[in-house]
């Protein structure tokens, strides 16, 4: 297993609520291919440093995680399908 950082940026247009249940879904494919949430970082909602697709502010959220290089992948993959993610980073943490 190794260690994860997924940032996600929601649309600034969202309800907080979809926001966080949005979140919840994400912990849920993580927990549900034997990935290990080992944090859950809500930052709300800020303001961009530079506009992206006509948007100056969205919802951030930091999930740090074990998990196997599939796991990653397929996060990477479902989450740039998704219209309501503005943007999204996995990052390895090296411990």
């Amino acid at each position: 297993m190794r260690s994860y950082e997924l940032m996600v940026i929601y649309r600034y247009d969202m309800a907080e609520d979809d926001v966080r249940a949005a979140v919840a879904e994400v912990e849920k494919v993580i927990t549900d291919r034997d990935g290990v949430i080992t944090d859950t970082d809500f930052w709300g909602k800020r303001r961009f440093a530079y506009e992206i697709d006509h948007m100056t502010e969205g919802f951030y959220a930091v999930i740090q995680f074990d998990g196997d290089v599939e796991l990653q992948t397929t996060l990477d993959r479902s989450l740039g399908l998704l219209d309501s993610v503005v943007r999204h980073k996995i990052m390895r943490l090296v411990k």
